[in-house]
């Protein structure tokens, strides 16, 4: 994802001469995607890109909104590298990031897949409202802003403890009857509340955190659900919220007016300096396969289980190449058991969000 003081990481260049607080081994990479193309991947039933792109970030939460056109043309960038998964919400911004993600794929609507989310009321001080009514009237917003008459992957942003997750999945399979729903998503919901869902209307795809930093998914049986349901999933924040491409650190200063993870213990100067560790461990493998520790981030994940399909996001060109350069990235068997070995040794630092955003995280067993 965008983040500040993140520098993009060209073939032959290190990271020996960069201003870290913190001594790391080099990194070299491409700069460029070697020429494979971006394969495909099931989401339940809905085709996508192996890789995504998390549209958030362009417009809001991670800093100030980036200039419109560079965000339209990095949407459009991606889609040349073969994106077809573009992921956004009605919160974003709000409402901004939904415009601009809609100009963006208007001209090429129809070999796109967008995904969406309600279930905050913007006009209620973003309280969370997953009442039927209320899905219908925030359905209609988001069409409009997208400039489309279907919605392919609607997810429920956050699981609403005072809605039935019954009554949310029907409100959904009716709105599927209708045609303004393909397909149905949730986001950061248990395993419960996924096994619940799907009996009603199937669900095609969960989002939740999933990193090399944030491993919650392979032990509350989330994961375990989807496998068993077939049922896709998204990992948001899969570069550990920008963290670990290996550019921020214990001097970062992020400003608490635009930027969500200025409130985030992990993202304390000192959170940012105990969990270096991670960066080197993805860096010592990048150094042998010749990527950089975010392409090794992605390349774990796509290497987890084929219905992963992860959104990085950003508002930079070079990054984004940096990221689709993840895609050349075989890890072997071996540095897949070297990561595994050592993440089992390695101990996080920081919560994955305040307090605030964790009181809305479904953890129902």
């Amino acid at each position: 994802m965008e983040h500040q003081n993140r520098r993009r990481f060209l073939a032959g260049t290190t990271l020996a001469g960069a201003a870290l607080a913190l001594s790391s081994p080099s990194w070299a990479a491409p700069s460029t995607r070697k020429g494979s193309s971006m394969k495909t991947r099931q989401l339940g039933k809905l085709q996508v890109s192996e890789l995504g792109a998390g549209c958030m970030s362009i417009s809001a939460n991670y800093g100030p909104p980036a200039d419109r056109h560079q965000g339209i043309k990095v949407i459009r960038t991606a889609h040349d590298n073969g994106v077809t998964f573009f992921d956004t919400a009605e919160v974003y911004g709000p409402y901004t990031n939904e415009d601009l993600v809609g100009e963006a794929l208007a001209p090429i609507r129809d070999k796109v897949v967008i995904a969406t989310k309600f279930g905050f009321d913007m006009d209620n001080g973003g309280a969370l409202n997953s009442r039927p009514a209320h899905i219908r009237k925030v359905v209609e917003g988001s069409l409009k802003r997208l400039r489309t008459d279907r919605i392919d992957l609607y997810y429920q942003h956050r699981v609403d403890p005072a809605v039935p997750i019954e009554d949310v999945a029907g409100t959904i399979r009716d709105l599927v009857r209708e045609g303004k729903v393909l397909h149905f998503g949730l986001s950061e919901a248990s395993a419960r509340t996924i096994r619940r869902a799907h009996a009603v209307h199937p669900v095609a795809a969960v989002q939740t955190e999933y990193s090399v930093m944030n491993r919650d998914p392979e032990h509350n049986g989330v994961l375990q659900a989807c496998e068993e349901l077939g049922i896709g999933f998204v990992p948001w924040g899969p570069l550990g919220m920008g963290y670990l491409p290996g550019t921020l650190d214990a001097r970062t200063k992020l400003d608490p007016k635009a930027d969500l993870r200025a409130g985030f213990d992990r993202f304390s100067p000192a959170s940012l300096a105990a969990n270096r560790p991670f960066v080197e461990l993805l860096g010592r493998v990048g150094q042998k396969e010749n990527a950089t520790p975010a392409q090794v981030a992605l390349a774990w994940l796509l290497a987890r289980k084929p219905w992963i399909v992860p959104i990085p996001g950003t508002r930079n060109l070079g990054h984004l190449q940096e990221n689709h350069g993840s895609l050349d990235v075989r890890l072997s068997p071996e540095d897949l058991r070297e990561i595994d070995a050592a993440l089992a040794g390695l101990k996080v630092h920081g919560g994955r969000m305040n307090r605030e955003q964790m009181r809305v995280v479904d953890d129902s067993v």
